[in-house]
């Protein structure tokens, strides 16, 4: 489950946040997740829970934006939806389409005192 990993590593941003901007603790960690990510936004919250116990960031709320798939078909050179890696151009069925949005994760921001 590679969502453990990614929830230490949220774990360690807000950590050198708290170094760096001198707050004690977390309420809420705003958190962007592309569609296209393959990352599970329910077992991300499970081992966010899980890694955060005993932290600055215990009981903190993960709220997660999901940001959707785009893509740049290379057959009709459209800007396109994309609900899947590797599916067709909705626009005209060609391919490839090159992920250009929706793939990333990254820590938004950071509610704290």
């Amino acid at each position: 489950m590679h969502e453990m990993s990614l929830a230490v590593g949220i774990l360690e941003i807000i950590e050198e946040a708290a170094r760096v901007q001198k707050f004690r603790r977390v309420m809420t960690v705003e958190v962007e997740i592309g569609r296209l990510a393959a990352v599970e936004a329910e077992a991300i919250g499970f081992c966010f829970s899980a890694v955060t116990r005993g932290t600055l960031a215990e009981g903190a709320r993960l709220q997660i934006v999901h940001v959707e798939g785009r893509g740049l078909c290379f057959n009709c050179h459209q800007t396109v939806p994309l609900a899947a890696l590797y599916d067709p151009c909705p626009a005209c069925g060609g391919h490839p389409v090159q992920a250009t949005g929706g793939t990333e994760m990254r820590v938004k921001e950071l509610e704290v005192e």
